[in-house]
Order: C-alpha cells, then structure tokens, then sequence
C-alpha cells in the first residue's frame, strides 16, 4: 500500500495544510480507523511528529481563522471543551513562530488568569498546559519562583493574576492569553491594564478562553468586528472525557440554565425587568406529570401565511387535581405554512391525549380555526381573543410560577429564553414572544378562568 502520508519527515509542515481540512472532515473514528492501517507504512519519526502536530488534530474551532485579520480569538466553549488545548497551542506557537500562528517568534507573551493559582495549576502545569504539549527538546523552563516561562530561542511568558491589576502595569507584550476571562475578580480594570500593556510588534494578538456568562465585557468583544469568535460544547472533546463523566452531567444538567452554560458554552441572557427569572424556573422543574385531570394545546399562529412570519407557538399544559399546572411541551414550528403548523397542533393534540386546542384568533380570525378543521374536524377548538397587551395578559401567569403553582416537566430552553427576556417593553430582539404567548393562553385557559371542578381523566 502507497501512504497517502510523505515519507520525509522534513516535508510535512509544508504537506499538512494541503490534506489538513480533508482530515478534519473525516470522523474521529474514520481518523482512528485510517492511521491503524496506515500505521506500519510510517517511520517511527514521523508518527511522533504527527503526534504532536496540532494542526492534524484541532478541530476546527480549535483553529484562529487566519482572515479578516483579528486582534482578539475569543474561545467561548463548555466545561472540557478543550479550550486550555486551544490556548496553550497557541501560545506555543507563537512563543516558536510556527506558521500558521507566527511568521517569526513573539518575544514577549502574558499569561493571565483568575488567580496565580490558577495560571500555574491549569495554563502551565495543567493535563494540557504549556509543559505537557511542548515536545522534550522544545519544552520551555518554569521558573515558579519568577513566575516565568523561558523557551531556548528566548521567548518569555510571565504569569499574572486578575486579583492584582497593578501587576500588569509597566510589563510590555506582543501577544497574551487570558483564561477564563468571565470568573476573573477586577475584571475590567485587569482587562484594560493588559490592553495597555500589549504594544509589542507590530501587530500584537490575544487569545481569551472562557466559559461565558452574560457580562458587559464578554458582550463587547462578541459586537466588535476585531474580534474572531469560536464555539464549542463540552459534547465536542467527548473522544477525549470519561463517558461516564458526559452521561452524567448531560442528564443533571442537560437543558438547563447552568448546563447550557458550562456545557454548551452559550451565553444565557436574563433581562432586569423580566417577568421571570433563571431562579424562579429552575426552582419549578420536575422529572415528569402525572395525575392530570385537563389537558389542552395552545396555538399562537402567525399574523402571516407567508414563510419568513413569526413563528407558531405551540405549547402543551395541563392542571392537576390539586390545582397545579404543568408544562408539558413546547412544539413551536418556525417558517411553516397555515396547514403545516395545523397538523402539528393536531398531532399534539392527539400524542397528549388533550382536551382541546386553545387558538388565539386576533390576527388570523376564523382563518387559524378553520385550517385546523381542515386538517381534523374532530379536534375541539376553543377560540381565545385577546383584549389586553401581551405584558398584561402575562402578569398573572408569571404571578402564577412566583407563587409555586406552576411546573415544568422538563426543559424548555427557548421559551424559557423568552420567559427570561420578556420585559415591559417585550423581548430585547424586537421579536414576538410567541412561545411565551402560547404558554400565557394555555395557563390562562387552564388556571385563571372559572370552570368548574375539573374532571379526573380516564374516569
């Protein structure tokens, strides 16, 4: 067999950019698969270099897009998503100028983290700190005592701490890496002494690796046009984390606030004047709901037929005998057409068993009723019309889950998104709340409105 690989050592920084993203589109078990074939073909120098050639094994938001030109790479990703990795090869790079990263060395590199601690347990010592990815005979000297790093060209990194600002104040840089930028305490003033600081070269970069939170920083630099700005969930690095470890935590934390944060990697926003908050909706959630006595899906349709219209929302609740409501679905359909968001109304109606659809007829009028019937005239429709504003209509729900009456039976990021930035002023996008909407008629028509002592389903 002829390897698709050179057999000169020497030739293969110049060859890996040729086949490098044929590569990166394979699996990781295609790559696994290949290589053991591949693997008596290769001289023993080679599949150590290859070893360490970072530019083999990134993924692709492990790689800084190499244009427009960027002065920052914000590296947002979830809890062993691999961003050390990313920022500590980087470094590296930079440190020995390898192309693609430096044409020619950075003399002069900050390291900066949450604390000292932190900067010499993770960035330098850590599994995948700069001493563990550095090959024997390049690997840089760690002087802990000057908090230092000293590689043989003459490149040095210093070590900083986001509790001390003033330590950056003085220290010139033409490249830096600060990790876990969003836990840093001082984190705006440490971020403007290290700004000032960056003044080497002629083009001085920076590297910001971080688990994100809602903070005006972190903002600010995913709105500036300078800024390159990579992703990845926890999930990405899964080849290289326990699978007990994955399986765990997607079923603790899958879904919610805190999981979609730290292992997703997505910034989760919460507006100051929402009727709801993250608290108040972690605080209501269950397993599953049981004992339901009514049932019924609420249907917000669009104010157009047209594709590009809002979306419908759709959103199963049902009460219990005790008074309390559960949230059992959110079916909202985006870009649909009147009969294709029909029969998802319907199909839900039907998987839930429910007792009736729920239609809000304002701007549809009879047209939202009569498309459902079209689709199954069997289907009960109640016709709901609003006579208040959408904020109002949603006091008395959000009054509801404020005094413990409401649950939801599972995790419903975007209408819990919504929920979240729903404001006196309506969401911050601009656009309809239409989940939410959908979930104000379904609660509203279950829970506020006389009717009755409930029956108790299947008797």
């Amino acid at each position: 067999m002829t390897p698709i690989l050179p057999p000169d050592c020497d030739a293969l920084p110049s060859f890996v950019p040729s086949w490098h993203d044929a590569w990166s589109a394979l699996s990781p078990r295609t790559q696994v698969r290949l290589l053991k074939r591949l693997l008596p073909e290769l001289p023993a120098e080679l599949l150590e270099t290859l070893r360490q050639e970072w530019t083999v094994w990134a993924r692709p938001d492990q790689k800084a897009r190499r244009s427009p030109p960027w002065f920052i790479w914000l590296v947002l990703g979830g809890r062993g998503a691999g961003k050390t990795r990313t920022g500590a090869e980087w470094v590296r790079g930079m440190a020995l100028g390898l192309p693609p990263f430096a044409n020619a060395p950075t003399g002069r590199i900050a390291l900066v983290g949450e604390t000292q601690g932190q900067v010499r347990d993770v960035m330098i010592e850590g599994i995948s700190g700069l001493l563990a990815i550095h090959l024997r005979s390049e690997r840089p000297s760690w002087s802990p005592s000057r908090r230092r790093l000293e590689w043989g060209n003459g490149s040095i990194a210093q070590a900083f701490s986001a509790e001390d600002p003033e330590g950056l104040r003085g220290p010139q840089f033409g490249a830096a890496w600060s990790d876990e930028l969003a836990k840093w305490p001082n984190l705006q003033e440490c971020w403007d002494m290290l700004q000032f600081g960056l003044r080497l070269g002629d083009r001085p970069r920076q590297v910001v690796t971080t688990t994100p939170r809602p903070l005006p920083l972190i903002k600010r630099l995913l709105d500036d046009p300078r800024v390159a700005v990579s992703r990845a969930a926890t999930a990405a690095n899964r080849f290289n984390l326990a699978p007990d470890f994955i399986r765990s935590v997607t079923e603790a934390y899958g879904g919610t606030r805190l999981g979609r944060q730290e292992l997703d990697g997505e910034i989760v926003e919460e507006s100051a004047d929402a009727l709801w908050t993250r608290a108040m909706i972690e605080s209501c959630r269950e397993p599953a709901a049981s004992g339901l006595a009514r049932i019924v899906v609420a249907v917000d349709p669009p104010a157009s037929s047209s594709q590009r219209a809002d979306s419908c929302g759709l959103v199963v609740a049902g009460i219990d005998q005790d008074g309390i409501g559960h949230v059992l679905e959110d079916g909202t359909i985006s870009g649909a057409r009147p009969h294709e968001w029909a029969a998802k109304a319907v199909a839900l109606y039907r998987r839930h068993e429910a007792d009736a659809l729920v239609v809000e007829v304002n701007q549809g009028g009879e047209m939202a009723t009569s498309v459902i019937r079209e689709v199954d005239a069997s289907v009960p429709v109640t016709a709901v019309r609003a006579t208040r504003g959408k904020y109002l209509r949603a006091e008395p729900v959000a009054a509801l889950y404020a005094q413990g009456r409401v649950r939801h039976a599972g995790r419903f990021p975007a209408l819990e998104d919504e929920m979240c930035d729903f404001g006196p002023g309506g969401l911050s996008s601009g656009r309809s709340p239409d989940r939410l909407d959908a979930l104000v008629w379904a609660l509203t028509h279950l829970m506020l409105q006389p009717k009755g002592r409930p029956r108790v389903r299947g008797m």
